[in-house]
Parts: C-alpha cells; structure tokens; sequence
C-alpha cells in the first residue's frame, strides 16, 4: 500500500527523522492558511499524487509569496499529472502539500528496501540525488551505493558510518547521518514497509540532514498490524477494479493484454498467464480469488474481469481442493447471466466436485467452452478471442 509524500512524512517524524514543517491542504484557500500558518519567506507547493517524477512534471514549485501560493495551488488542484511513472493518462490531483523552503547545498539519494536475493533490509545510496537519479542508475552505476543489514545483528553506527561516508559528509554531519540512518531503518522494521525512498535527501546551508522528500510503501500482508496506516489509504490513486477486489478479499492486478483470467492460486494464477502468453495472446489482469472462496465471491471475481472494456475473452482456470468445482461454476453462471455475456469463454476445472462443476455450467444454457487440461484452455481462448475479432 502507498501514502502520500505528506503522510510518509508524518509516519517518519514519529521516530525523530528530520523534515521540513508542512501541512497538507485540499483548496487554494486551505494552501493559503496553511502557507500562512508556516511563515516564510519561501514556500514549496507541492502536487501528492502516488507516482515520482512530479518536479519534473511541473507538480513541484517553489514559491516566494502567498498570491503565489494561491496561484499554484489554483493551476494544480484539479489537473492531470502525467509523469514517468503515471503513464500517458496521468493521475489527477486531489490534494497539496504546503512546505517551507528549504536551503539546499547538496542533494543526496537513499533509499531502503527488502532485497529478496538476500532476504535482508538493504540500503541504497547515492551523492547524486534529486530528480535525475533514474539516468545516474542507468549511466554511471558506479556512483551508487548498497548494503543489507543482517537481521541477527540489526543495525549498528558502523553502518551509519559507512552511508555517511559514501555520501560524503562531513564534520558534525557524519554523526546526524549515522542518526538518521539508524532511526530509518526503526521506523522501516517498525511500520513493515516494503519501501522507503528518500530523494532527495538533502544537506542543508546550515549544515542539517534533512528529508526532503519520502515515498513509502507498506506491505500489504502486515496492515492487519497498523490500522493507523490503513486509514491514510488513498482510494482515488487506485485502480476502481483493484478497490472493487479488495472489498472481497480478492487479489486483483490489472495488466494490459485482453484474455481476463480468474483463477485460484496465485502460482496457478502465474502459469496460467504465462500459457496465454504461450499461445499467442496477453493476459488481461492476474486475479486469484484464493481457496475458499464462495459464489458471491466469485461471482463479483466475473464482474470486475468484464468490466475492463480491454477484455475480449475469459479463460477460468481452477483446481478444486479447499475450492469446489460446483462452487466456482454457480459463480461463474450466475455473473454470465447478470452482465449479459457478451464474450468468448473458456473454462477449465480439476478436482472436488468437478463433474457437478461440469454438469451445471452444460445446463446453464450459456456458451461456455470447456477445457480438459490448462494447454487445452489456453489454445481455445486464444483461438475464440482471434475467431470473435
């Protein structure tokens, strides 16, 4: 799960990590109080939406007056985003973020991250922070920096000392580095994220550490653990089917081919998507409704597979153990005949029940296509989709 910039901020401060004083605002009015609140003489006004590369996108302005507070917070509340990341539809602003300006001698990069190779927390640092730190991975690898923390021993000053150093401050700055470092990777155990960015991480005139910027993410398997985390989701940063699967408990990832696939078990879910691949198509969206899911659960599984437009064919691919064959085919009738079906559908089951599964779905009076093995499945839909074009 991501936040904000201005919450990740918030969820930082708690552990003592130095950041600029800010406050979230919803309407120019509310960015002008808030600028007000802060002081100044300079201010940063700046778009939150979940995706980096917004300074680029002209989504960051530093600002040196109210009336100039108001104008950008005019010019952006309502626009669309559209950075690297956002893809050619852009994101649409919803919210500010209203800082004071910072006085900035060097910026810097750090990140810290799960690192699955290794299965430790790893840091990533670099004296090239700021908006070009895409180009600076991609051309000069050798200016970037990693580590992992052993979790037996946890993190300890040496570590500090060593991004301090990589990142070459100096002097009394090597003791906030080395603060800052250990109270990241706290806050970072604490919260479970997954991911922590910091850029840029900046080096102030006055010789301060400070965040200048933080992108977090969460993992989603532990916010049973932080409900206060839970409540800074954003559901209008997300993709509406994505929303629509988690109200029932379904693992929903839209992707951009048109074959929608609806399966249990997300290994299963995997291969299955890779065999469409296989024969000649793209999988529209990975989807597992898990292994005890009921027919209104799958039922609601169909309706948000068809209610991509991209979809131009189905293919429900389930081994029935815990799940019941019969179960997935009253859920797959009773959405066909719902939403009116209007687009070619394969269906392959295996297990518990599977002749009852088979027997309803043939006297559903639908035009279901029925697959013996995941191959012979992943021909027919291809075959379906190519021959409804």
């Amino acid at each position: 799960m991501n936040i904000h910039e201005y919450q990740a901020k918030a969820v930082l401060a708690k552990y003592g990590v130095p950041v600029p004083r800010g406050h979230a605002a919803f309407t120019p009015e509310e960015a002008v109080a808030k600028a007000k609140e802060l002081g100044g003489p300079v201010w940063v006004v700046k778009a939150q939406i979940h995706a980096g590369g917004r300074g680029k996108a002209g989504g960051v302005k530093v600002v040196k007056s109210v009336e100039d507070v108001e104008k950008e917070a005019k010019r952006l509340l309502g626009s669309t985003l559209v950075t690297h990341q956002t893809g050619p539809e852009g994101k649409e602003v919803h919210r500010l973020y209203i800082e004071e300006g910072s006085s900035i001698e060097r910026e810097l990069y750090l990140s810290v991250l799960v690192d699955r190779a290794t299965s430790r927390i790893s840091f990533i640092v670099s004296t090239e922070g700021g908006m070009d730190i895409e180009e600076v991975a991609a051309k000069t690898p050798e200016k970037i920096l990693s580590f992992s923390i052993d979790p037996a021993s946890g993190i300890s000053s040496f570590h500090g000392r060593k991004v301090a150093y990589a990142l070459g401050l100096e002097g009394d700055q090597v003791k906030k580095g080395v603060a800052l470092i250990e109270k990241l990777y706290k806050a970072f155990v604490s919260e479970d994220m997954s991911m922590l960015e910091i850029n840029p991480l900046v080096v102030t005139g006055e010789g301060d550490v400070v965040c200048l910027d933080a992108k977090v993410n969460f993992d989603s398997n532990a916010l049973y653990r932080h409900k206060d985390i839970v409540e800074l989701r954003d559901l209008t940063e997300e993709d509406p089917a994505e929303v629509e699967a988690s109200k029932y408990d379904l693992n929903y990832i839209k992707l951009d081919g048109k074959i929608g696939c609806m399966v249990n078990g997300a290994g299963l879910a995997m291969a299955t998507m890779d065999i469409i691949k296989l024969y000649g198509s793209e999988p529209a969206n990975f989807l597992d409704v898990g292994g005890g899911a009921t027919k209104e659960k799958v039922t609601a599984a169909f309706k948000i597979i068809l209610s991509d437009s991209s979809v131009e064919g189905i293919l429900v691919n389930i081994f029935g153990g815990i799940m019941r064959c019969d179960i997935i085919a009253e859920g797959v009738v009773a959405a066909a005949k719902e939403v009116s079906l209007g687009v070619p559908l394969v269906v392959r089951l295996e297990g518990t029940n599977v002749d009852l599964g088979k027997k309803i779905m043939a006297e559903s009076g639908l035009p279901i296509i029925s697959a013996d093995n995941l191959a012979d499945a992943a021909e027919k839909i291809v075959k379906a989709v190519k021959e409804a074009a």
